[in-house]
C-alpha cells in the first residue's frame, strides 16, 4: 500500500495524532515515547542523547502548544509530508512544522519530523 494514494482527509485522520503525540512528547521530554511511531531508520538516525539535549535545552521544543494547524499534504514517491502551523506557549509566533509519513512493515511510520 501506498500512502499517497489516500485522501487528504485519511492523511490529516492518521496524521494529526501522529503529530499530537510528538508534540505533547516533547513538552514533557520523553524520548523514548517521543520515537515510537518513527520508521527504524529514523529512529536508529535519532542519536537520544542529541534528542535529549534538544528536550533539555530548548525551549521551543519544550512549550508546543496544542495549537496546531495542518496547511496543507505533499505527496513524493512512498512517502506524504504534512506542514503544519505550529504554535508555542511560551514564545510569541509561528513555527512550520514538517511530519513525513510512510509505511513499513504494514503500519504507517514517522519518517521525518521537524519545527523550522
Amino acid at each position: 500500500m501506498n500512502i499517497i494514494e489516500k485522501t487528504n482527509e485519511e492523511i490529516l485522520a492518521i496524521a494529526n495524532p501522529l503529530w499530537r503525540d510528538l508534540v505533547n512528547h516533547s513538552n514533557d521530554g520523553k524520548y523514548g515515547e517521543f520515537v515510537k511511531n518513527f520508521s527504524a531508520g529514523l529512529a536508529r538516525a535519532m542519536n537520544q542523547v542529541v534528542a535529549g539535549h534538544q528536550f533539555a535545552n530548548s525551549e521551543l521544543a519544550r512549550s508546543l502548544s496544542d495549537d496546531f494547524e495542518a496547511l496543507g499534504t505533499i505527496r513524493r514517491g512512498e512517502h506524504v509530508t504534512v506542514l503544519y502551523r505550529q504554535r508555542s506557549t511560551k514564545k510569541p509566533g509561528e513555527w512550520l512544522g514538517r511530519l513525513v509519513l510512510g509505511y513499513e512493515d504494514g503500519k504507517v511510520r514517522i519518517f521525518g519530523a521537524s519545527i523550522f
